[in-house]
């Protein structure tokens, strides 16, 4: 993923700003940290990231993904640009955006994704009348 990318993918969610961080960019949501391009290896600070799931991903792709010793007590991964795929990248962010953005931005965010169309045969997600998610086919 280059740089433009990383910007770009950051920047689509509602309430990203861009900032610097020790002369790098470092992206806010809701004043709250959301991540960072790290000058010492040119790799992103994901958060939400379970330790197991660290683990796992580390395991995994040794390329991509690693950690330091300054964050090994917190859940999150480092994640190496050059080799991250962006559509990874976009559901880390995701994740981290649900937790910090406020509810109302994720309540819009959701009804607009889910009021577009799924493609012919597209497996989505819908929600029943108690918030309860019920898992639906689309067919053509």
């Amino acid at each position: 993923m280059t740089l433009e990318e990383m910007r770009e993918i950051a920047l689509s969610f509602p309430g990203c700003t861009e900032g610097m961080s020790y002369g790098r960019p470092s992206f806010l949501v809701n004043k709250k940290f959301f991540t960072r391009l790290r000058r010492e290896d040119d790799s992103l600070v994901l958060l939400e990231v379970s330790f197991d799931e660290r683990e796992m991903l580390i395991e995994a792709e040794p390329e991509t993904f690693h950690f330091t010793a300054h964050y090994k007590d917190y859940p999150s991964v480092l994640a190496r640009m050059a080799s991250l795929h962006p559509g990874s990248f976009r559901n880390f962010l995701d994740r981290r955006w649900r937790k910090i953005a406020p509810k109302k931005a994720v309540k819009e965010r959701d009804a607009g994704v889910s009021a577009e169309p799924s493609a012919p045969g597209q497996t989505g997600e819908r929600r029943g009348s108690k918030g309860s998610r019920k898992r639906s086919t689309v067919s053509g």
